[in-house]
């Protein structure tokens, strides 16, 4: 297990830095990698939305207990997607991103798991004031808001989850 593993890390710290040098002059390293492993999860996580609205929910309200029920669109990201990408990123986080931290692996986890609530309600809140406060259009509220907790997130993950 350890050696599959370290084979996979190998392999996508290869492709990836394959892939940083045009990017040398604009980002570090580290960020580069952030912005790498953060745009694989961003994508698999539309696609397994996509594929959790349309063929497990089947856009229809999931029930959950009694009364409480949830939009297929919400279920299909917080009770589908998110289940996926968040051991996923956590994965990419620890062993290709920030690998110089010394933090027990439990206490990054927790730690993960913080800000990725964070940002889900930074991104809740962000949302619901572009939109119904400001009057911006969907789309470029959902452009601000990513940006803003893409940036929250780093910032939070180099300093606080896997610092060193």
């Amino acid at each position: 297990m350890r050696k599959t593993h370290e084979n996979i890390r190998t392999l996508v710290l290869a492709v990836g830095d394959f892939f940083y040098p045009p990017f040398k002059s604009i980002f570090s390293l580290q960020t580069f990698r952030y912005a790498a492993c953060g745009g694989f999860t961003t994508l698999m996580g539309i696609v397994l939305y996509y594929i959790g609205f349309h063929f497990v929910f089947k856009k229809e309200v999931v029930h959950l207990y009694g009364r409480l029920a949830l939009e297929p669109h919400i279920a299909a990201d917080y009770l589908f997607a998110l289940w996926i990408t968040f051991p996923i990123g956590f994965y990419l986080n620890r062993f290709i991103v920030f690998q110089e931290s010394n933090l027990k692996s439990s206490v990054q986890l927790f730690r993960y798991f913080v800000v990725t609530v964070a940002a889900v309600c930074i991104n809740y809140f962000f949302l619901k004031l572009f939109i119904e406060g400001f009057g911006l259009y969907p789309t470029i509220a959902k452009i601000f808001t990513t940006a803003f907790v893409i940036l929250f997130s780093y910032v939070s993950q180099r300093n606080f989850t896997f610092k060193k």
